[in-house]
Order: structure tokens, then C-alpha cells, then sequence
């Protein structure tokens, strides 16, 4: 058989079979990687695979070394015009001039991008955010965890520029301060009020009660808010989190001011199935028995750490929630007597994990 007659063979026979393979998976498990060893296949596979647009609506350079550069030249390609997910996750060279690039070169590719991951892009500030935002009207999810460079005027650049935005990860941005709130908060939609699906300021450190009260009335529908190790927050913000009514993920591990007050207020939450109270030390039976009443759909349920919860709170949490938990932590909890994996079961029959901090 001939070279062509041997093409012609697999653009009939292989190049649909795999097409329809890749297509039927939805392509969730395909790395960038295997996508480009496959246009190296053959000429008909390759033709194939870039008449296939949604197999291009994705560009992962996750943990990619020259990243920058290659988001560059990708950008440039016709197949990612209408590029929707841009994933630059540790991908540590990338700097503020790859993004100003990307704004001169490839604006009209950026028009429907909905995604952009940062996370851990160290070298990233205020100048790169601004670049990108601007060109990206379609922000609907913005990661920048563990940047220390962005301040406020992130921020500032992120809500003018993208009005859609129901996804914010700020986590490890510690030069934020309440302003950031402020400027989330006073985003305007008509009559709406904004939606975030989840909010992640876990430690952002310079953020006090005056930011919490002033964004979490405005996120009626928050379903996931993540506090973890922030200190400073008081009662007067945690008292507004009983407004969130659709809240189902609340992380608070760290709150060392939190009181029984604060999470009697929470446990009007009902919806909530995962809640955090590790290392929540003013925390006591009277708070957790509050919480077993109210929020009878808890699945997830850390109190590591909590000298001050007793049986108490077990029993309460055993009349109204064991038939939900399947994950309980009271490694710690000294206060509490029947806490060997035993006692746990014959409270809690559904237990699948006992332990969540070590």
C-alpha cells in the first residue's frame, strides 16, 4: 500500500474513531499534552482535530516551564479565537510583560475568555492584572491565590473591567485590605445583588470586620466563603454570614474571636453541609448544640482543637445530624470523653473519615 493510499486508509477509518472518542469524554481528561501528540499523528488526524473548536477552548500551561512565551505564540494561533479557559497555574516565570503582550497582540482572542487561573504567578502585579482584565470583558472566574505583589488597584482594574465576575479567589493576597471588599461590594447590576458562587480570602490578613459586613450583605447568594486563618474577624462579621441563606461550604478554622454568639447566628445557615470550626478555641457546647438544631444537612463537620465542646455536642449533633455526617474531627477536643472510633460509629453510623488535621 502507498504512502497515500495508507493516509487515505486512516482519514476514513482511524481519524473518526478517535474524534469521536475524545469528543464523547467531553475532553476533561485530555491533557494539553496528549491533545498536541495527536495533531502529530497524521495529516487527517490533525485536519480533524482542528475542525473540533471546543477541543480548543482550553490552554493549559499549568506548572509549564517558559509559559509566558507560549501563551504568547498559542494566542496567535487560529485555533484559540475563542479560547474560554486560561490556566497558568505555577507557572512561575510568567510576568507582568507577558500579559501587556497578550493585551497588544491577541485582544481579539481574549474576548470570550470566562477563566483565568493565576495562582501562584509570584511575578504577577498590579500592571499585569490590569493588562489582562482589560482586554477580558468576560471574566466569570478570577484566580490569583498566594500573590503577595497585588494590592487594592487589582482589584480596582478587575471590577471596572469585568462585570460578570461569580467566581473570586483572592486566598494568600496579602496586601489587600477592605478597600478590595468595598469595590467588590459596590459593583452594580440593576437590582441584582451579586451572586458569587464561592469567595476564598483565606488569609488576607489586612481585611477586618468593616470589609466582611460591608461585601457579605451584597452575597445573598454565596454558596462557598472560605476564612480560613484570619484572626481578626469578630462577631459583628460573623453575625451577617446568617444572611447567607444558600451557603453550603463555611471554612473558619483559625478564628480564635469567633464566640458562641457569632455561630448561633451562623446556624441559621440550613444549608450548610461543610463547616470548619478547627482551632476555634472560644467555642463551646452551647455554639455546636446551636449548629446541630439548625443546620440538619451537615456532612462535614471539623471541631479539632476545641478544649471547650463535651458530650454534650456530640449528643446534639447525634439527634439531629447522623444520619448526614460522614465526616466528624474531635481530635483534640479533651472535653469530649466518647471519642474513640467505637463511640463515633455508635453515634454517627455513616463515619467514612474520622480525621482531617494532623
Amino acid at each position: 500500500m502507498g504512502e497515500d493510499e495508507e493516509e487515505s486508509s486512516w482519514a476514513k477509518e482511524t481519524t473518526p474513531k478517535i474524534i469521536k472518542i475524545i469528543c464523547s469524554r467531553n475532553n476533561p481528561s485530555l491533557s494539553q499534552r496528549d491533545l498536541y501528540s495527536l495533531l502529530l499523528v497524521s495529516p487527517s488526524c490533525y485536519r480533524a482535530l482542528l475542525s473540533v473548536p471546543n477541543l480548543w477552548e482550553t490552554l493549559d500551561l499549568r506548572e509549564v516551564n517558559r509559559a509566558g512565551e507560549k501563551l504568547i505564540s498559542a494566542l496567535s494561533l487560529e485555533r484559540y479565537r475563542n479560547v474560554k479557559r486560561i490556566n497558568l497555574e505555577f507557572a512561575r516565570d510568567v510576568e507582568d510583560e507577558h500579559l501587556v503582550q497578550v493585551k497588544s497582540k491577541a485582544f481579539e482572542s481574549l474576548q470570550g475568555l470566562e477563566c483565568l487561573n493565576l495562582n501562584g504567578c509570584q511575578k504577577i502585579s498590579d500592571k499585569g492584572v490590569d493588562a489582562i482584565t482589560s482586554v477580558c470583558p468576560e471574566f466569570r472566574t478570577f484566580s490569583i491565590y498566594w500573590n503577595v505583589r497585588i494590592t487594592d488597584l487589582s482589584i480596582k482594574h478587575l471590577v471596572k473591567n469585568c462585570k460578570h465576575i461569580t467566581d473570586l479567589n483572592l486566598s494568600g493576597c496579602k496586601n489587600i485590605t477592605d478597600q478590595s471588599l468595598f469595590l467588590i461590594a459596590d459593583i452594580q447590576f440593576g437590582d441584582l445583588v451579586l451572586l458569587f458562587l464561592p469567595l476564598n480570602i483565606t488569609r488576607c490578613v489586612k481585611l477586618t470586620d468593616v470589609g466582611l459586613q460591608k461585601i457579605l450583605p451584597r452575597c445573598v447568594g454565596l454558596q462557598s466563603l472560605n476564612l480560613y486563618a484570619l484572626s481578626s474577624f469578630t462577631d459583628k462579621a460573623y453575625e451577617n454570614i446568617a444572611n447567607l441563606v444558600g451557603l453550603r461550604f463555611l471554612d473558619l478554622c483559625g478564628a480564635q474571636n469567633l464566640t458562641d454568639h457569632g455561630l448561633s447566628c451562623i446556624a441559621r445557615c440550613k444549608n450548610l453541609v461543610s463547616l470548619n470550626l478547627t482551632w476555634c478555641v472560644r467555642i463551646t457546647d452551647v455554639g455546636v448544640v446551636a449548629i446541630a438544631q439548625g443546620c440538619r444537612l451537615l456532612e462535614f463537620l471539623s471541631l479539632f482543637g476545641i478544649v471547650g465542646v463535651t458530650d454534650t455536642s456530640l449528643e446534639a449533633l447525634s439527634r439531629f445530624c447522623s444520619n448526614t455526617l460522614t465526616t466528624l474531627d474531635v481530635n483534640g477536643c479533651t472535653g469530649i470523653k466518647r471519642r474513640s472510633r467505637q463511640d463515633l460509629l455508635q453515634l454517627f453510623p455513616h463515619l467514612r473519615c474520622f480525621k482531617v488535621h494532623s
